[in-house]
Formats: structure tokens, sequence, C-alpha cells
């Protein structure tokens, strides 16, 4: 009944909710806290950090998804597969570079759901250097990555990501493109007929689009929550139990720490709601951010799941070209953050 009221009523109650969103964010440090007290776990232990972080980060990271998913639900309304495939198809490389990089922010595909989408760009006309800048834009630039971010490290951590994210799917992509590659693409992917998309033309209600939002948030929570809990818990072990010692040589700032932490990456898959939290308690233990950003990129975008996907689209010399480009795109992210924090 509550959900019929906040599509029949949005102008009140979404503001309503808000508020009250806020007031309980703002209270979860205490919460956490008096909680593990409560349990009578001693301060001060590593069982004591370790719960208080799982107790804090578990509704601190479902609340902002909830928030952020309810959002991009309504924001996707806008942005169907029609719709993203025509704004990029005739769109010379550079400026279509751009837009497919910023269009795989808003879009909800992770790095396995784009690759079917990256099959219908070709299709329909959209250039191999484009598809390429949405295929990597749109699982690790997300509206999750992004927030988990804000909420974890703050906006200024979360910008440069985006900056550095955004500058990887763009030139990764026209770097792709200029190399003229197409031949490299499956047969079956090169005989296929360019077709017209269709764009769906039917306007939709702000009561649908609250819809769309309250679905997106069944449907992206109901999926990655399980991976939140999870993530969360490895993050809390390592916050409580794991000896800061142990992660600095390994995780540090060094030269070689960056490629290792890459290399590492690769065979993982994760989305970023289950390794941003590892990430978090991995800081904590003093790892250099550049390092873990680095392991989080190549976990969420070249995932060997993934890898195997496009092996049915790309023959493997254009799937070795884009894992060399994206992976030293991310290995400068890497360096730069480990200078520049």
């Amino acid at each position: 009944m509550f959900i019929d009221l906040l599509k029949r009523y949005p102008v009140w109650l979404l503001p309503a909710l808000a508020v009250v969103w806020w007031l309980v964010y703002g209270q979860l440090q205490h919460w956490s806290v008096a909680v593990v007290t409560q349990l009578g776990i001693t301060p001060d232990t590593p069982l004591f950090d370790a719960l208080s972080f799982f107790f804090y980060d578990v509704p601190k990271i479902l609340l902002l998804l909830l928030a952020i998913t309810f959002v991009m639900g309504i924001v996707n309304s806008y942005f169907t597969p029609e719709k993203t495939s025509a704004l990029l198809s005739g769109k010379h490389e550079g400026v279509g570079n751009v837009m497919a990089s910023l269009l795989g922010i808003v879009t909800p595909f992770c790095s396995c759901s784009a690759v079917p989408l990256f099959v219908g760009f070709l299709q329909a006309g959209v250039p191999l250097g484009v598809t390429f800048s949405f295929l990597i834009a749109a699982p690790m630039v997300n509206e999750i990555a992004l927030v988990l971010l804000f909420g974890l490290f703050g906006w200024h951590i979360a910008v440069l990501y985006l900056s550095m994210g955004l500058l990887i799917a763009v030139v990764a992509g026209f770097v792709i493109g200029k190399l003229n590659m197409e031949a490299q693409l499956e047969d079956w992917v090169q005989k296929l007929r360019t077709v017209e998309s269709g764009i769906e033309t039917t306007k939709m209600q702000f009561s649908q689009r609250i819809e769309k939002g309250i679905e997106t948030v069944k449907e992206t929570v109901g999926k990655v929550w399980l991976y939140v809990v999870f993530g969360i818990a490895i993050g809390a072990a390592i916050h409580g139990y794991v000896p800061a010692e142990a992660m600095t040589p390994w995780l540090g700032s060094d030269w070689w720490s960056v490629p290792l932490a890459v290399i590492l990456g690769v065979p993982l898959y994760a989305n970023a709601a289950g390794v941003i939290p590892i990430v978090d308690a991995l800081m904590a233990k003093g790892a250099a951010l550049g390092t873990v950003l680095a392991l989080m990129m190549s976990v969420i975008a070249l995932s060997l799941p993934e890898l195997i996907i496009l092996r049915k689209v790309l023959k493997p010399r254009l799937i070795a070209t884009f894992v060399g480009v994206v992976a030293s795109g991310i290995l400068l992210v890497g360096y730069v953050f480990n200078m520049v924090l």
C-alpha cells in the first residue's frame, strides 16, 4: 500500500522519505557501536573492531544502494537499449567515444550483461571503437561504484575515479577504433546486417518512472545485497584481524604492486558492491589507494567471465588488444592515485 501511495503522491512523499533516509544514515555510526557494546564484546579488541565495521558498513552501503538505484532507475527509464543504440549509431570516433562512455555510467549493465548489447551496437552500425568505450565504462564507472566510493572515501576520491575511469574508456575505445580491427570480429558478427533500431516513442508518466525506480531497487538490490554482506564480512575480518604489516609489502606503492594487483584481479569475478568494501578494509590496513583501486578496476572491467563471453564475439587478437589497452589504463590510474594521494 505504501508503494501505491508513493506512485500516486511522489511530490510530497519523496522529500519525506529523503529526510527519513538522511536521519537514519546519520545515526549509523552510533548505532553500530551500541549494538556491539550490547553484545558484551570487549572494546578495543579485534572482534569488537570487526563487528563494529560490519554493523556500520552493511546498513550504510545498503542505504546508499537503495537511494542510488531508485534514482538511477528513474534516470534509466529515459535510456532504453534501443535509444542508447540510436544515440551512438552514426557518431564519429571521438565524440562517439565520449558519448558512449557517458552513457555507460547511467545504463545498468555489468561487464557480462553489456556484451549482448555490445553485439547489438555493432549490428546497428555503431563503430567498433565506440562500442568498446561503452563496454569499458558500463561496468567500471557505474553508479554503484561511484556511490560506494563516495560513501567510503568521500567525494574527491569518487570524482577522481570517475574522471580516470572515463578517460580509460574514451582513450581505450578511441585507440581500438584507430587500429581498424573490424576483421578481428568473429565471422558471424561481421555478417550481421545493419538494422535500424526501434525507438520507443511512448511517453512515460512520472508515476511510471517512479515504478521503474522501485523495480530497479528490487532487481538490483535483490541481486547484489548478498555480495555486499559477503564483501563487508571479508572486509570486517581484514579490518579486525589482519595486521597492517601483512598488507603493506604486497599492496603498497612500489612500482610492481600495481601490476601485481591487476594480475590478481583478472581471474576474480565480483561486482562493485562486493569488492569495494574489501578495498575499504585493505585501505584501513595501509594498502595504497591506487594499488587497491587497480585491483578493483581489473576485477570489474577485465573479469574472466566477461573475457570468456567476449571470445564468442571477438577473435583472440582483438581480445588481447582490448585487455592490453584497458590494463594499461588501469595501471595508469593506479600509479596516478599513488602519486597524488
